[in-house]
């Protein structure tokens, strides 16, 4: 393997890592400021951070248009606000290992969203929605057909990533990548936090307090990851950097585990490893000899 390749799966995977840690943060933030306000501040973070990085990536397409950009950034950013709502409530109710796995289901969503705009899904995709399914019930499910409130907050959220991901798959060779990423940012900070004023009390107090985890989610998480992966897909094949990044809801149970001594009994264990091999497979295309 090629020096440059193992470099960008180790750049990679450390994404991956600061993005399943980032729960563990989300997780501890809630301690003193409310999902939105939450949110907006980090997002504000993570749309500064990459402002110096805006002449360092420039857009290959012809097509980049001002109007363009702005407007599919404040699509991507209402969808990204939706997304992350669910998620950073829902982590509220349920433990950050367990969001992390749950929100992982988007890559199996985006698939079935695929189908009604068009796109052929291949047989690996759908086997792969049936174990994952099988692993949320596993996961999620605790007595009857009943789930956790959380569970299922941050499910929804996993809806909207799914959303999110495929209007990045449409337009993402058509803008400055950079510039894309912090209009999204900051379209999703504004209606955070304007969420934040309707229903919640934002504190400067409360912020200062959860400096350390806004700080993480906000400058690591959001700003360097989304760099890093930039980064790192320059080398690498989408399979192998799909399958890589999604690593993400392991370092959240890791996080969870080590920080927030989170503890899943074996039957959540056992709906962890069928969602994540649910995640791996619908990345393989099975009619491909290698």
């Amino acid at each position: 393997m090629k020096k440059r390749s193992i470099y960008s799966i180790f750049i990679l995977l450390l994404a991956a890592v600061i993005w399943g840690f980032a729960f563990v943060a989300q997780k501890i933030g809630m301690r003193y400021v409310g999902p939105f306000t939450f949110n907006g501040v980090r997002f504000m973070l993570g749309a500064l951070v990459l402002i110096p990085f805006l002449k360092m990536f420039k857009s290959e397409s012809q097509t980049e248009t001002e109007y363009g950009i702005f407007k599919y950034g404040f699509i991507a950013g209402i969808l990204l606000f939706l997304g992350s709502s669910f998620q950073q409530i829902g982590i509220l109710y349920t433990t950050a290992g367990k969001a992390g796995f749950i929100t992982g289901l988007y890559i199996v969503f985006v698939p079935i969203i695929g189908v009604f705009v068009g796109q052929k899904i291949g047989v690996s995709k759908w086997l792969a929605v049936f174990i994952s399914f099988i692993g949320l019930y596993l996961l999620s499910v605790k007595s009857g057909i009943s789930i956790g409130k959380g569970d299922l907050l941050v499910l929804i959220g996993s809806f909207f990533w799914a959303f999110h991901v495929q209007l990045i798959g449409h337009i993402a060779n058509k803008f400055n990548i950079i510039k894309f990423a912090i209009i999204q940012f900051f379209t999703n900070s504004v209606i955070s936090l304007f969420a934040a004023l309707l229903f919640e009390s934002i504190k400067l107090s409360a912020i200062f307090n959860a400096y350390l985890p806004i700080l993480y989610a906000g400058i690591l998480s959001v700003g360097v990851a989304y760099t890093l992966q930039i980064f790192g897909q320059k080398r690498t094949e989408p399979t192998v950097s799909a399958l890589i990044l999604e690593t993400e809801s392991v370092f959240s149970v890791i996080g969870g585990w080590l920080i927030l001594n989170e503890v899943l009994n074996f039957k959540e264990i056992t709906g962890c490893i069928l969602m994540l091999s649910g995640i791996i497979i619908s990345q393989i295309d099975f009619k491909k000899r290698k």
